[in-house]
């Protein structure tokens, strides 16, 4: 069947290898190609995913330019299509943005609402194959092999209808890549975007990366592109006729793998399990702050909402990491670890406190962020001992916290630390 174009949209096959749009629906949106149906390393990935999901809940956006952000001192979190055609971009700070797109629509992120519809796709996914490898809220790998029986076709049809499913029963578009590796399957999944689905096949792998920049390739960034055109390798074809010497004096222990990326050669396998490193917040000041007093109860808040992260995942945190994030850019981190495993706020809190305290030595700050790694399962954590009997009952009266948060809202009850406000 590989010969015979599949519409996207109505999900039939066209008749006759040469159509043009679907003999059924009309639809130009047929996904041809030689090898569909003998490939199943697939890449999907949402569209704006966040821009959409507030689109889906607000129609009177979808012609908008959206940009998700907070602030002009923040960053745009993401932004829509429509807002891409103005020059905005992901990282951008929000000032620059809305210079370049000043009747934008500006959203605050939503993270819960984002999580919820991310949890709802990946329960799709793994309607597909219980090989779905998550990257982010947004994206992941799905090995498909052997799933043809199941689903009564390929992988590349098997996907043609779970994009369906997603954009009738979730209200958001993905776009997706297939071929024979991951490395290539994410490559795929970013072209024709939004509602993409693109195909790179074993036969076509070779000549089809050959004339592309370098910096396709994972793990070669901003420093690594400069130092590979100096040796006169700025081409992907570059990498592979390239002496190893200069490769290795370029890219170091990692250039026999990023070698063999450019054959478009990845042994990588789609794992299910992505352990998490890490559980993190932060936030970016409308203005820079200097002084412990001011900074204080924002880091308590952000302790907080690590807390609820840690608890929601039944994750503790055996080390404590203090970011900053000064008016130059600059960013500071420090870490306290060996801590006992905690998923308490205070316990969160106490470190990264002492920690910041000793960094307010007068600098102006723009950003703040607190994280807890060395994670291990929830029952280790915060169970007191002879000498530390406290945390027993600082457990229980979070507890008891949470409880009236998760009825009356977050807002409910509140420290007082968290509602001093910074002094201008």
């Amino acid at each position: 069947m590989s010969g015979t174009p599949l519409c996207r949209d109505c999900l039939t096959f066209a008749t006759g290898p040469a159509a043009s749009r679907c003999t059924v629906c009309g639809s130009p949106r047929l996904l041809r190609h030689k090898e569909r149906d003998t490939l199943s390393i697939a890449h999907v990935d949402c569209d704006a995913f966040f821009a959409a999901v507030e689109k889906r809940d607000n129609p009177s956006l979808a012609d908008k330019p959206v940009i998700i952000g907070g602030g002009k001192r923040g960053v745009v979190a993401t932004c829509c299509y429509v807002a891409r055609t103005y020059g905005v971009r992901s990282a951008m700070p929000m000032f620059k943005a809305l210079d370049a797109c000043p009747h934008a629509v500006v959203v605050k992120p939503n993270m819960e609402k984002y999580r919820i519809a991310g949890r709802e796709v990946r329960q799709l996914m793994l309607e597909l194959t219980p090989l779905v490898e998550p990257v982010s809220i947004d994206e992941a790998f799905l090995d498909l092999s052997g799933t043809e029986r199941l689903h009564h076709g390929s992988a590349a049809v098997t996907l043609a209808r779970f994009v369906r499913r997603v954009e009738d029963e979730i209200g958001i578009t993905i776009s997706v890549g297939l071929s024979y590796n991951k490395f290539l399957a994410k490559i795929a999944s970013d072209f024709e975007k939004p509602r993409g689905f693109s195909i790179i096949g074993r036969e076509e792998a070779a000549d089809f990366l050959a004339d592309k920049p370098v910096s396709m390739i994972p793990g070669i960034g901003a420093a690594a592109q400069a130092r590979l055109a100096r040796a006169g390798i700025t081409r992907i074809a570059h990498l592979r006729d390239g002496s190893l010497r200069a490769l290795y004096e370029a890219l170091g222990r990692d250039s026999q793998r990023l070698a063999k990326l450019a054959w478009g050669q990845d042994d990588r396998r789609v794992t299910p399990e992505r352990e998490t490193k890490s559980v993190s917040a932060e936030t970016t000041f409308d203005t820079d702050l200097r002084s412990f007093d001011d900074l204080e109860p924002i880091l308590w808040r952000l302790a907080e909402k690590v807390s609820r992260r840690l608890k929601a995942a039944n994750l503790a945190g055996q080390s404590i990491t203090l970011k900053l994030k000064d008016s130059e850019f600059r960013i500071l981190t420090r870490t306290r670890s060996g801590l006992p495993p905690t998923q308490l706020a205070i316990r969160l809190f106490e470190p990264a406190r002492q920690l910041l305290k000793a960094s307010c030595d007068g600098t102006a700050f723009r950003l703040i962020g607190v994280g807890a790694a060395d994670l291990c399962d929830a029952v280790e954590a915060d169970r007191g001992d002879l000498a530390d009997q406290s945390v027993v009952k600082q457990a229980h009266m979070e507890s008891a916290i949470d409880k009236i948060r998760d009825k009356f809202g977050i807002d409910a009850l509140q420290k007082g630390i968290a509602l001093r406000r910074p002094q201008r």
